[in-house]
């Protein structure tokens, strides 16, 4: 009796880790070219794409996009694995479909409408930061 009152109280303790992060819910990037909808997907949180606004490059700014990755980025995962790391941010990783490739995360709040963006190799001192801005509510 003990095993399933044990597994029970593991797995609330589970949900309700990652079950609402304060950087849960839509924010648009830094670019303004997505909005990204951050939210639990299977045993952490994920973010997907849910509306493309414009397709401005990151790595030129000014110019057209033309991504590596040629999939539409609607409905993509861009944010995948994310879990709490314990001091208020969430770490997991980050596709750039502009060069398809996958990067170390960090998500820190910024104030309740702002939500830092860090992308990383290796270590997380090292990286670029964007600042994304929460979704008014409608």
């Amino acid at each position: 009796m003990r095993n399933p009152l044990l597994a029970t109280v593991l797995g609330l303790a589970a949900l309700h880790a990652h079950a609402d992060p304060a950087q849960a819910g839509r924010w648009i990037t830094e670019s303004s070219n997505l909005e990204v909808e951050i939210a639990p997907c299977g045993d952490a949180l994920c973010g997907t794409v849910t509306r493309v606004i414009a397709n401005r490059s990151m790595s030129a700014p000014g110019q057209a996009m033309d991504p590596a990755d040629k999939r539409p980025a609607l409905g993509m995962q861009i944010l995948t694995g994310l879990r709490p790391s314990g001091d208020g941010t969430l770490t997991g990783e980050i596709y750039n479909r502009e060069n398809a490739k996958t990067y170390s995360v960090r998500l820190t709040l910024d104030g309740p409408q702002q939500l830092l963006v860090h992308a990383y190799i290796g270590l997380p001192l090292i990286g670029k930061t964007q600042l994304w801005r929460r979704v008014e509510a409608q």
